[in-house]
């Protein structure tokens, strides 16, 4: 594994904000950058995210990363797919944040919780409006 580093509190902000957007619109490919990026040494996470460099998380994250793309060329499919995803993506966001700021105090981490699912739920949820304005409507029969 490679050194992990303690994050200033603004960057840590920064990061946890971008990461809950990121799961909110596309979880997999978002622990999947992550884990490469932090397995390259291009980005440093902080200690409580370390197991995302694993090989093992890598690889699953890119799996089901490669399963969610195709699902989301399959018009009505996708819908109930991202509606799934709401009880998946906003969770495992506040999951991330809160093991982002295990050097913080517990209530602090709670609070980071809450912004990254926060975050997640409102980038989740431009994308499913989006997609279901889009999506066409299956002709009566």
């Amino acid at each position: 594994m490679l050194d992990v580093v303690k994050i200033p509190p603004g960057e840590l902000f920064a990061l946890l904000a971008a990461i809950g957007f990121a799961a909110g619109l596309n979880l997999y490919a978002t622990v999947t950058v992550l884990g490469l990026l932090a397995r390259f040494g291009h980005l440093p996470l902080p200690p409580g995210l370390e197991l995302l460099q694993g090989w093992a998380i890598i690889i699953g994250s890119g799996i089901l990363f490669v399963i969610e793309f195709f699902a989301d060329k399959v018009p009505a499919f996708d819908l109930v797919w991202n509606a799934v995803h709401t009880f998946i993506r906003v969770p495992v966001a506040g999951f991330l944040a809160y093991r982002a700021t295990s050097q913080l105090s517990p209530e602090h981490q709670l609070l980071a919780a809450l912004l990254g699912a926060g975050v997640a739920f409102i980038a989740h949820g431009g994308k499913m409006a989006a997609r279901a304005a889009v999506t066409p409507s299956p002709e009566p029969l």
